[in-house]
């Protein structure tokens, strides 16, 4: 291995060999990864050419976006990729939370019942649902919500979910990635169990999917097990690093028709909304994703043998099946929290020289470091780390382009904090 390199970019000799004794020990589980990159890769490619992508999809649109033909075929690829009758892919969409409020608020009518059987979803979403009471809330507009908390092994409470389904229960969500909790991430085959289970007790029932972080990361999708609607960000997997914004939801074609209205407006739905000439970078970043998730997923593997190896207690362990891209580590106190950031921050190509700290933040309870030296901004399928200052002092670490900057990544924060004092090699 050179050293003088990352000599250069700050990391010691000791740091460097440390990194290359563990990822010798990773070179089977990064083969699997590989191979699932190459079938979802293929998923891609047929998308594509069974809805004849060609150059005109790449065509700048502005106003109203009348016949937008890159729109409509990108949102037809989707829906093919990922299996279901539908999709919205817009840029208008701002980010993943709105498009969970797009999906909700379009689906739900005063009256109607929010469930949540994974306990409280991620923080964003209080404010969203009204258990943080705020404007424009689902529970402002009339809708009620109750939720069923994991047991204590993190897995499903189906005693407590049958009796939580009532006749007023419209929707279930169900967040697949742990947000900022230390639970595991579903596999699409726990959910798909779960779906089951709940429709079979209650057919008529939406089970929607908070997909972010999960995409690409196995070979099926949870909209190919059952669920109602899928849902996320353009700026986490799909979005392959180049999208510059947006978010979508994908699934039955009239909830998606609905959630169009409330995108746009009551009669117009799905027929407006210009591209803005972002269509090209959709594209092509949906065309990579698979590619750049493979690289995030082998990152968190990688974070998660360099600090179990040295004491930390990380969710999920390097040896477990990844069903996101989330990598948890409790670091056990703020100062280790603000030395990995500071690693992390420190090998970004953007913003290098910026030194992340604890910050209030909207839609956050407690203060939130966030490390991300991103190309576009609040990225998460590029190398980041974040985590609310609370206890455990948990870092949730995501992202990586390529898996040598991930590498380079994990490197600098055990280097912040052996340098700090707050590990030994």
């Amino acid at each position: 291995m050179e050293t003088e390199i990352y000599n250069k970019l700050g990391v010691s000799p000791r740091v460097l060999q440390y990194g290359e004794e563990i990822l010798k020990e990773l070179a089977p589980r990064f083969k699997e990864i590989d191979a699932t990159a190459e079938y979802n890769q293929a998923k891609v490619v047929y998308g594509m050419q069974k809805n004849r992508v060609s150059s005109a999809c790449f065509v700048p649109t502005t106003g109203y976006g009348h016949n937008d033909v890159g729109r409509d075929t990108l949102e037809e690829v989707y829906a093919t990729v990922f299996k279901t009758e539908a999709a919205l892919v817009r840029p208008q969409i701002t980010c993943g939370t709105h498009a969970l409020y797009l999906a909700l608020a379009a689906n739900l009518l005063p009256g109607d019942e929010l469930l949540s059987p994974v306990g409280r979803p991620y923080d964003t979403l209080e404010e969203v649902i009204g258990v943080r009471p705020s404007p424009c809330s689902l529970m402002e507009s009339g809708v009620t919500y109750r939720e069923v908390e994991l047991l204590p092994d993190g897995s499903f409470d189906y005693e407590n979910i049958a009796k939580a389904l009532t006749e007023k229960t419209k929707l279930v969500t169900i967040q697949r990635s742990k947000g900022y909790r230390m639970r595991p991430s579903y596999s699409v085959e726990e959910i798909g169990k779960l779906i089951a289970f709940i429709k079979e007790r209650k057919p008529g029932v939406i089970c929607m999917v908070d997909n972010c972080y999960g995409e690409f990361v196995e070979r099926r999708e949870p909209s190919e097990v059952g669920a109602d609607m899928i849902v996320g960000s353009l700026i986490k997997n799909p979005g392959g690093g180049l999208a510059p914004a947006g978010g979508y939801i994908a699934g039955r074609k009239d909830l998606i028709e609905r959630c169009a209205y409330r995108l746009t407006s009551p009669g117009l739905g799905l027929e407006v909304g210009a591209n803005f000439g972002v269509e090209t970078q959709f594209y092509q970043g949906f065309f990579l994703a698979p590619t750049v998730v493979a690289a995030s997923v082998k990152a968190a593997i990688f974070a998660a043998a360099a600090y179990e190896k040295l004491g930390f207690n990380v969710l999920p362990s390097s040896s477990e099946t990844r069903h996101d891209i989330i990598q948890s580590i409790e670091l056990k106190s703020e100062k280790a929290m603000v030395a990995f950031c500071k690693g992390i921050q420190s090998a970004a190509p953007v913003d290098s020289f910026v030194t992340p700290i604890p910050y209030p933040m909207a839609g956050y309870d407690d203060d939130v470091i966030m490390a991300a030296g991103a190309f576009v901004q609040g990225s998460s399928i590029e190398l980041s780390a974040d985590g609310p200052v609370r206890e455990p002092y948990a870092i949730y670490f995501q992202g990586g382009l390529t898996f040598a900057h991930a590498k380079l990544g994990v490197l600098l924060s055990l280097q912040k904090m052996l340098e700090e004092g707050l590990i030994q090699l």
